[in-house]
């Protein structure tokens, strides 16, 4: 089961205690669904739960059930469920209680009078998004988006939202308005707000670990440059040391650089603290001991 579709699972078990708020949840479904109009409402959705809501959540907004519900399969192997109402008498109490005209063009525009409280909002944008909306899995990426193919909808949703607390992003996708989030904390409250606390606990978790991913990465990533670079300043100063030995000069060296030569052929993986600490000096005398050995051989090599 994909993310999307845990998510209107739960949303699917939020409970319809209050008719204003059934009535506004359909009218979040009818204004993003396949087609709601004059000649009829068809509500097509591979989401079982979602389809076994639909009856219920009618009978409670609008003492009406379906006229058919059809069941079968997609080219996809998956179930898709086609629900329609086409009497006139039905069409008729789902306008009243919308208060919109009957015959009138009701899938271009929001009638806010129907959701003017903000727990009927809330319903609203929850059946907005079971019809209409999808979120991707947190583990791969955040986004979250609710898409209505009228853009008069879209614009009126997007001034719903904020109403409720939630400023979304804009954008047309094939003629269709969409509204999307991409800031998991904005994901995070809106699943939460609108009936999906334990999905949104998912994206929070998500989060947590990419976060903890990430700074293990730049800390594994930051001690592979530190090893790399003690690599290397090993390498040079064994190389230095080398050609101190080949001239004969080792012996002629003053005891604070004889030591550090020591110390470093006696283990050519150390760190330069780790010399330091081993000679019982500080880094900055080690780094300026090694650096003198590093000038000599290079004043070696240049005669």
């Amino acid at each position: 089961m994909s993310f999307s579709s845990e998510v209107k699972t739960e949303l699917c078990r939020s409970e319809l205690r209050r008719r204003c708020c059934a009535i506004a949840e359909c009218y979040g479904v009818l204004l993003t669904c396949n087609s709601f109009s004059p000649a009829g409402v068809k509500i097509i959705t591979e989401h079982a739960q979602f389809a076994e809501r639909l009856p219920l959540l009618f009978k409670k907004a609008f003492s009406v059930g379906f006229d058919s519900v059809l069941t079968r399969e997609s080219r996809a192997g998956t179930q898709v469920t086609i629900i329609r109402i086409h009497h006139r008498e039905k069409l008729a109490s789902i306008y009243e209680a919308l208060e919109l005209p009957e015959g009138g063009n009701v899938a271009l525009h929001l009638n806010r009078g129907v959701v003017e409280q903000e727990c009927c909002e809330v319903a609203f944008v929850r059946g907005a998004f079971l019809s209409g909306g999808s979120v991707i899995d947190p583990e791969k990426r955040y986004h979250l988006e609710l898409a209505t193919a009228h853009r008069q909808v879209s614009a009126e949703l997007y001034s719903l939202l904020l109403d409720v607390g939630f400023r979304a992003m804009e954008t047309e996708r094939n003629g269709a308005g969409v509204l999307y989030f991409k800031r998991s904390d904005h994901i995070e409250d809106l699943l939460t707000t609108i009936g999906a606390p334990l999905c949104a606990m998912r994206v929070m978790e998500a989060k947590v670990e990419k976060d903890m991913r990430n700074k293990v990465n730049r800390r594994c990533n930051c001690d592979s440059a530190n090893a790399d670079k003690t690599i290397s300043a090993s390498f040079a100063q064994r190389a230095a040391i080398g050609l101190l030995r080949k001239r004969g000069l080792l012996d002629t060296l003053p005891k604070t650089l004889t030591d550090i030569v020591r110390a470093r052929e006696e283990d050519a993986e150390a760190s330069l603290a780790e010399i330091a600490a081993r000679l019982g000096i500080s880094k900055s005398a080690a780094n300026h001991r090694f650096r003198k050995l590093m000038e000599l051989a290079r004043q070696l090599e240049e005669t």
